[in-house]
């Protein structure tokens, strides 16, 4: 008898602290979507009517600095992890382990990301990554996920990932999902930045993430969503990874529950302060071996 009434007084003291940190969230979903090469320059001359309606009706930045090297690993770890690469390690394109050891690791053993911080926080969340890039994975840390695909198939079939992202959106109301498409970045190496090409996939990746704001219209979940659109880096003629500014600025794009509308930010916003962001958004602690900071001035 004893033992049942601790069994029954512990899950409602679960189901409390879920309640709790819910109460202290600004939204209860955030979809990041990532868009791998996508350069700020683009933006205005890029026809994406979906991307400027977020724009519009959210708050931007075309200035959001990269870390150096800008290149995808050490951005996208550096996006999730809300420290630059001197303390997470991971320093290069295509890094799967750290070069520098990690400053700081968690109970997964590896550097602190938004994704872990949000599972300890609320262990009964939703947390998923939909990549087409594998690099993805080593950066992202998959023990805090629920929902884990890489999209082999997306280089033959384009199509698929964000079918993937419809599908489990639909299905699963995540509250947390990161979709991250591996374009412009491949026409960016075999076309070139800022050419017709690059911009026909920008208009074709505008259509997915259409797909994606529909699906989670049909979820029932765009009143409680933020949405964020961001890029690891940019580019100039036919590579990226050098110090211009067109490989170095990135947009920032965030839609949705509480945040302002059409404001266009002038604070200087790094790579690490897109997990910041996050953070805020779920009422998380920061660990104190990040750096990054919220964009708490997009909030209403």
């Amino acid at each position: 008898m004893k033992t049942g009434k601790f069994i029954l007084i512990l899950a409602c003291l679960m189901l409390c602290a879920d309640a709790s940190f819910a109460a202290k969230w600004k939204a209860k979903h955030v979809v990041l979507i990532g868009l791998d090469g996508w350069g700020a320059y683009s933006v205005e001359k890029a026809e994406m009517p979906n991307v400027k309606k977020l724009m519009a009706e959210g708050s931007y930045t075309l200035k959001k600095r990269s870390v150096l090297p800008s290149s995808s690993a050490v951005n996208w770890g550096s996006m999730y992890m809300g420290a630059g690469p001197e303390l997470h390690g991971y320093t290069e394109w295509g890094s799967r382990t750290p070069e520098l050891p990690s400053r700081v690791v968690d109970k997964d053993g590896i550097f602190p990301t938004v994704f872990g911080l949000l599972r300890q926080a609320a262990p009964k969340a939703e947390i998923g990554c939909i990549c087409e890039w594998d690099g993805i994975r080593y950066v992202v840390d998959t023990l805090a996920l629920n929902y884990d695909k890489h999209v082999a198939e997306a280089s033959e079939n384009p199509k698929a990932t964000v079918r993937y992202a419809v599908d489990y959106i639909k299905k699963a109301h995540p509250t947390l999902v990161n979709i991250v498409f591996d374009e412009p970045d491949h026409v960016g190496h075999s076309e070139g930045h800022d050419t017709p090409a690059y911009y026909r996939k920008l208009t074709e990746l505008d259509g997915y993430i259409g797909e994606i704001i529909q699906a989670v219209k049909d979820a029932g979940m765009l009143n409680e969503t933020i949405f964020i659109v961001t890029a690891d880096h940019g580019g100039i003629n036919k590579g990226h990874g050098g110090k211009t500014m067109a490989e170095m600025e990135t947009a920032f794009i965030i839609s949705g529950k509480g945040v302002k509308k059409g404001y266009e930010f002038t604070e200087s916003m790094m790579q690490f302060d897109c997990a910041s962001t996050i953070a805020y958004i779920f009422g998380l602690k920061q660990p104190q071996v990040w750096i990054g900071r919220p964009m708490k001035q997009v909030f209403k």
